[in-house]
């Protein structure tokens, strides 16, 4: 079966919903790699909620393991309650950069490489928890994606100083 996929901010606590985006409100599928491209709708409207405003993101499977403690998983835990439908799109030049604060590094949109004109958005790759459980998900073994659920996320046209550039070279072939 497919996996499908909620865009989450959290807070501080990292367990509780604070928004959630819905990715068929912007006519984008749920699954993982139907919306997760440079230039999708769903994805530039979640944007614009963290646009130089670092937040705990985290995009939710609902084959994700349950958060410590709890029964139920992040994409459990988004309710109607939680639900945000951004009404403005961030251009590529907005969200040049894809910032983690908690690890102190980033990724230059603009370097995500090509196939076929289609390039892999790496917000949603980075933040995602339950990969590799459902149809629809990033395939390729990497180590990488996943790696920044929950962390401190936000884009910016601008280049943070004095953190590190993390090459993102991930394709479907």
């Amino acid at each position: 079966m497919g996996q499908y996929y909620k865009a989450a901010i959290l807070s501080s606590n990292k367990k509780t919903v604070k928004s959630h985006v819905f990715s068929w409100d912007f006519g984008s599928g749920m699954k993982l790699m139907e919306h997760s491209w440079i230039e999708n709708p769903f994805v530039k409207s979640f944007e614009s909620l963290i646009h130089n405003n670092p937040q705990h993101v985290v995009w939710a499977g609902d084959y994700a393991d349950h958060c410590k403690g709890l029964k139920s998983n992040v994409y459990d835990r988004c309710t109607d309650k939680t639900k945000v439908t951004p009404e403005r799109e961030l251009s590529l030049l907005d969200s040049l950069y894809v910032i983690n604060h908690t690890k102190k590094c980033f990724v230059d949109k603009t370097k995500v490489p090509s196939v076929d004109g289609w390039r892999i958005h790496p917000l949603p790759l980075l933040t995602c928890e339950g990969n590799g459980r459902g149809g629809g998900d990033y395939r390729n073994d990497d180590k990488i994606v996943g790696s920044w659920a929950r962390d401190l996320i936000s884009v910016s046209s601008d280049k943070p100083e004095g953190f590190t550039e993390v090459k993102f070279n991930l394709t479907e072939q």
